[in-house]
């Protein structure tokens, strides 16, 4: 998977994921649309291990796009599967993840 960090003014983290084979792609339904070519998703290579201790300890937001991307995410309790959208048969979701 391909993971960029984002750290926001705040101090809180915006953690993109995507799947390596769709980066760069734009995909569209209708009015909606993924567009994965722009920088937010352009990161580096993580497995499962690194992108949990980035996520360790602290409150995040969460984009994640691809097959991958959202079977990781719902593994961990990041994104329940009846909250995931598609568009153009691409799985997507976001989520907040609040730790205190």
């Amino acid at each position: 998977m391909i993971v960029k960090i984002h750290n926001s003014p705040d101090g809180k983290k915006i953690i993109a994921i995507c799947d390596a084979e769709i980066l760069g792609k734009r995909f569209e339904d209708g009015k909606k649309q993924l567009d994965l070519s722009s920088r937010f998703y352009e990161g580096k290579t993580m497995t499962e291990e690194d992108i949990l201790k980035n996520s360790e300890k602290c409150s995040f937001h969460i984009n994640a796009v691809g097959e991958k991307s959202i079977s990781f995410c719902i593994k961990q309790g990041f994104v329940d599967k009846d909250n995931v959208m598609h568009i153009a048969g691409v799985p997507y979701a976001q989520a907040v993840i609040i730790r205190g």
